[in-house]
Parts: structure tokens; C-alpha cells; sequence
């Protein structure tokens, strides 16, 4: 069911390819095609598209650690063959290949993966933990996030906040220089925005495990 990771990785990468102009336009495509892909399969497999947030939620017992290694391998292997079909379908080209090396420092480029990802997982806490959210706009409330985090770090990191999303291009490029930015800042980020949102939520409701998904429309 993860392999639905295969649509993302291509989609972004386009639009970076041919709608440079308009760096808005971009943020819309990425937060469109995470909405999109929320509402289609969110109530199938909890819409787990991204290996830190899922092992984010089970960081914090909300989803069972003995599912992670399956949904990470599902989660990576849609990114790597979405990645070795965009290379085929432009010829072999590197360029069209992002989100591996950040355009700054290590240092910056993790800094802003953990801002991010922190936010990211934080909103994603709320409208799939917490049973006051309105869990119709679940996606809306992601992309939308989504849409915000590439805006602030997409010059500098990509805006990746996915480490499946960076090691696919970089197994299909073989080029793992830069790619630990985006394994230790997402997780780390969206542990610590799990977590958080867990501290505020604590005193109004035990955290509880949920079941065999976490889904981001349906209450847990």
C-alpha cells in the first residue's frame, strides 16, 4: 500500500523542473499531491507516506514498532522507483533528481529539516490523534503545512521532510554525500513534534496505542 510514495517523488521533482519561475507554484504541487494522496488512501493504510513520521508515531505508541521495518521498505522502495523512472524518462539526467545535498551548510540544512519536520509532525498529531480535530480536513491541514514548510526551507534543503523522499533519488544517483541531512533532521524533528504535542495533549486524554494503522481521518 506505501508504494503510493511512488506518485510523490515524481510529482515534486517536475515541477521543479518546469515551473522554476514561480516558486509558489511548486509549494502548491508538493502540498496538492500530499492532500490528494491523504484523502485517497488515508483510511486504507493511515496514509503513511514518510518513514519518519511513522516511526514517529511509534516513538510515541501510537503505531506498533513491528510494522515500521515493512512500511519504511515499502516507503523507500516507491521513492527509489519513482526516482529510476523520472531519471529514465529524462534520459539519465542528475539534475532532475533533487533533495539529496542542501544548497547551505550540513548544519543549516539539518536545523531546518528538524524546524520543519517538527512542525509537520505537530500538525499531523492533531488532526490524526487528537478526537476534537475535524478529521475531514486532515489533508487539507497537511498540504497546507506542507505548502508553508517548502516556502521557508525549500531554497536552501529542498524542504524534504521525507528521508524516503531524499534516499530514493540518491540510490538511483549513487550519491549519498548529503542525503544523512534528511534521515537525521526529519527524524528527529518529527519525534520531537510527536512528543510535544503529546505533552499538550496529556493532561486532557492518556496517550493510548492505536491500531494496526494510524490514520490520518479517522480518530484514534
Amino acid at each position: 500500500v506505501e508504494l503510493v510514495t511512488f506518485l510523490h517523488t515524481p510529482t515534486s521533482v517536475v515541477a521543479l523542473s518546469h515551473i522554476q519561475s514561480s516558486r509558489v507554484g511548486i509549494c502548491v504541487v508538493w502540498g496538492l499531491v500530499v492532500m490528494v494522496m491523504v484523502y485517497s488512501v488515508g483510511h486504507v493504510s493511515g496514509a503513511h507516506f514518510n518513514p519518519a513520521v511513522t516511526i514517529a508515531f511509534a516513538a510515541c505508541r501510537r503505531f506498533p514498532w513491528k510494522q515500521v521495518p515493512s512500511y519504511v521498505l515499502a516507503q523507500v522502495l516507491g521513492s527509489t522507483l519513482a526516482s529510476l523512472t523520472l531519471r529514465l524518462t529524462f534520459g539519465g539526467a542528475h539534475g532532475h533528481l533533487s533533495g539529496m545535498t542542501p544548497s547551505g551548510s550540513s548544519t543549516q540544512g539539518v536545523a531546518l529539516e528538524f524546524i520543519i519536520s517538527f512542525y509537520l509532525m505537530f500538525v499531523v498529531s492533531g488532526v490524526a490523534t487528537d478526537d476534537r480535530a475535524v478529521g475531514d480536513l486532515a489533508g487539507l491541514a497537511v498540504g497546507a503545512t506542507v505548502v508553508l514548510n517548502v516556502l521557508f526551507a525549500g531554497p536552501i534543503t529542498g524542504a524534504s521532510m521525507n528521508p524516503a523522499r531524499s534516499l530514493g533519488p540518491a540510490i538511483v544517483a549513487c550519491r549519498y554525500g548529503g542525503v544523512w541531512v534528511y534521515v537525521v533532521g526529519p527524524v528527529c524533528g518529527t519525534v520531537a513534534g510527536a512528543w510535544t504535542y503529546n505533552l499538550i495533549w496529556l493532561p486532557y486524554k492518556p496517550i493510548a496505542r492505536s491500531g494496526s494503522t494510524a490514520s490520518f481521518l479517522r480518530p484514534l
